[in-house]
């Protein structure tokens, strides 16, 4: 059995040389050895001798400027591969014997005979089939810093009009691998556009990943075969080296060059400008921090009577918005500090950094919009809004109350009850219901005063804080239907547990509460005639409890429904990233998911190029058929990416939210525990996406910690990507 061909992945970036023909030029980037015969090469940029050589003289020797961009790259990176010199591309003349014109004769070829392509060749000092001898100081520098064992020279192949412009398609020479020198090799050209924070990037994350389940801890038989199979593309490490070319690139050149005086000037204003912003922005926060930290104190000093406990108790989802809201005034300026410049060099990285700076301050901020646009219209309408609830508190208490008693104490749709238990629980029903009414009447005067509050505290603390409130004043009002839900879900339970108990000990059934099982028991006959004369009237006073329990158990059901809505809002705003959402709406490349190759064409050897990806197939079929030959298969594909929809982006962490507060498991419990009388349903409360404690710092140390902040988010460090 013959030897495999040697594959080579060559990606490329689409910019290189897409307008004119290259000059010679040294290539930058990694290698990636996938196997014993497939080879990746990541190109992160080119530079021809006079820039290398002006670069070297601003700093230091080349060896110096690659070991200072691989510190700086990540480190998942830094494990699989280096960033080196890979290699050598010969501009001008193609190793096929053409000259590919420019401007508008850019798909002009000119053939050249082989005396004449010798000369041409010596003109120019170089040598198509020379391998790798040195031709000057650069170019021998350029040799001892690249990797051991590794070299890829590279010749200007053909040039093509793919997608609407002018791609420069480079052909492989010869590549020097462990020693080897290799002419002939399959070569997959992928053309990738070079990602740029704020516009797009590469990630291998697709739309399923969340949804995969860990794998059993017993695994199948084949699963010990796999190591015999050859080895996929590392293209995690691939990805990584794409997002980070434009970073090294950066890291090569220099971050700045001397700017022209108008350009400068310019900069400097905006510098100015945004200095005197940072200040601003920490005055401001500093003055909030002040106020907080000095009300910390006084709630801190009302401990000592309970108040802060009465508070709690009573308005518990407001007191938790409100804390949470003024931890995340204090700790925005913490989420919002520069990373290090290691998480900035892989635009993915940096990414992912940039959202998880802005997520606070753009929640904080969309949450008070949103309190704004509820809290001013609500303050002028405070009257109509008082009114409005009196007459619906009314209703509620006229029509479903007090007529569902009096309902329930006659012959409920037919039902024959208990006249005399009946009205025992109606009367104590109204009696409730009055008591609280009445209380109600009297504190009525203050609501005017309540709504205002309500619109203040939207203004301030933003929609959650104000929807929080309105959950707990709904708890309070209903305390009347709570406590009756409770007094007939103890009746009901009791009746329940009696019965269950009288059934079994006629069956001669005993339960054993230490084994938590049912034994067999010999009851006596004073046992058996005292159960059988409790066993009736309990088992014929049922119904009429159960009607009771059934109607306040809908009612109390309905307003924690109401409850956990409202709450469920509060979780959704609070863990909704809206920096993600903005950034969605404007960039959609910036969230990335998963990728795939568009093939554009498919060369075999010196024949001529089959374009469109449907020929690809039949021509990579005859290339394997033919790989004992001499000739070579040139594949072109372009890198593409998939990006991820708006409920893609937003659902996951409000996913996570909904199922910790609402598995099958609670749901199941909380319904079989209704129907035995045993629970009530109670709104979950709030869930917060992360928990905060509170700091306490100096002031004149959080005011320089708030400038620096918003300082630092003045310019992405790499964004100068055009050089």
């Amino acid at each position: 059995m013959g030897r495999r061909r040697k594959k080579c992945r060559l990606w490329w970036p689409n910019n290189l040389f897409s307008q004119t023909p290259p000059d010679s030029s040294f290539l930058f980037g990694w290698f990636f050895p996938s196997s014993e015969v497939s080879l990746d090469v990541v190109v992160a940029f080119a530079s021809d001798e006079p820039k290398i050589t002006s670069s070297m003289n601003r700093r230091s020797d080349l060896q110096e400027t690659l070991q200072r961009i691989n510190e700086k790259m990540p480190s998942l990176l830094q494990d699989k591969s280096k960033f080196s010199v890979l290699g050598y591309l010969e501009g001008g003349v193609s190793g096929n014997s053409q000259f590919v014109g420019s401007g508008n004769d850019k798909n002009k070829s000119v053939n050249l005979t082989g005396d004449e392509y010798q000369n041409t060749l010596k003109s120019n000092h170089r040598s198509g089939s020379r391998g790798c001898s040195k031709h000057d100081v650069v170019l021998e520098q350029c040799k001892n810093v690249a990797l051991e064992n590794m070299w890829i020279e590279l010749v200007f192949g053909f040039c093509e009009t793919l997608g609407g412009r002018v791609i420069v398609i480079p052909k492989l020479d010869h590549l020097h691998l462990n020693g080897e020198r290799i002419s002939h090799l399959d070569l997959h050209v992928i053309f990738y556009e070079v990602p740029t924070f704020g516009l797009h990037h590469y990630s291998l994350a697709t739309r399923s990943s969340s949804n995969l389940v860990a794998s059993p801890c017993k695994k199948p038989k084949w699963f010990d075969d796999l190591h015999k199979r050859d080895a996929l593309p590392d293209l995690d490490s691939v990805i990584q080296a794409i997002n980070s070319a434009n970073a090294a690139r950066v890291f090569f050149y220099g971050h700045r060059h001397a700017e022209p005086g108008l350009q400068f000037f310019i900069v400097c204003m905006f510098s100015f400008t945004w200095q005197l912003f940072a200040v601003c922005v920490a005055s401001l926060s500093t003055a909030i921090y002040v106020v907080l930290q000095s009300s910390s104190i006084l709630f801190s000093c009302l401990s000592h009577i309970y108040i802060d406990v009465i508070l709690a108790k009573v308005f518990n989802s407001t007191v938790k918005n409100i804390q949470f809201r003024c931890c995340q005034l204090l700790y925005w300026p913490i989420f919002l500090q520069d990373q290090s410049l290691r998480s900035w060099s892989s635009v993915e990285f940096a990414e992912k950094a940039a959202l998880h700076k802005h997520s606070m301050w753009s929640n904080v901020l969309v949450d008070v919009l949103l309190g704004i646009v509820f809290g001013i219209p609500l303050w002028f309408m405070a009257e109509p809004t008082w009114l409005w609830v009196t007459n619906f508190a009314h209703d509620f208490t006229n029509v479903w109350l007090r007529s569902g008693c009096v309902w329930l104490m006659g012959n409920p749709a037919g039902f024959k009850l208990n006249t005399e238990l009946a009205g025992v629980l109606g009367m104590i029903s109204l009696n409730a219901i009055q008591i609280w009414s009445t209380l109600w009447v009297f504190m009525g005067f203050l609501f005017p005063y309540f709504t205002k509050g309500l619109a203040l505290c939207g203004i301030i603390f933003g929609l959650t804080s104000a929807a929080a409130l309105i959950v707990d004043i709904i708890s309070l009002v209903t305390m009347h239907v709570l406590a009756l839900h409770l007094f007939l879900s103890l009746l009901y339970s009791t009746q329940i547990q009696a019965v269950s108990a009288l059934w079994r000990l006629f069956r001669g059934i005993k339960g054993n509460p230490l084994r938590h099982r049912l034994d067999s028991y010999d009851f006596t006959v004073e046992q058996h005639v005292v159960g059988s004369l409790l066993f009736t009237p309990i088992l014929l006073l049922l119904p009429t409890t159960s009607a009771f329990y059934i109607f306040f158990t809908i009612l109390h059901t309905s307003v924690s429904f109401m409850c956990i809505v409202v709450e469920a809002a509060i979780s959704f705003i609070h863990a909704t990233t809206y920096a993600k959402v903005f950034l969605w709406l404007k960039t959609r490349k910036r969230f990335p998911s998963g990728v795939w190759f568009e093939v554009a064409s498919c060369q075999i050897s010196d024949t001529g190029a089959v374009n469109g990806s449907n020929s690809f197939p039949e021509e990579l079929h005859k290339a394997d058929n033919g790989s004992s030959s001499s000739k070579s298969t040139i594949l072109v594909s372009f890198l593409q990416s998939n990006n991820l929809n708006l409920g893609e982006v937003a659902w996951p962490e409000n996913r996570y939210l909904l199922y910790s507060s609402f598995s099958k498991s609670s749901i199941s419990s909380s319904a079989y525990g209704l129907l035995i009388g045993k629970s009530t349903l109670y709104a979950p409360g709030p869930s917060f996406p992360m928990k905060l404690p509170w700091i306490v710092i100096p002031w004149k140390e959080y005011w320089r910690l708030c400038r620096d902040s918003v300082y630092a988010c003045k310019e992405y460090p790499y964004s100068n990507s055009r050089e």
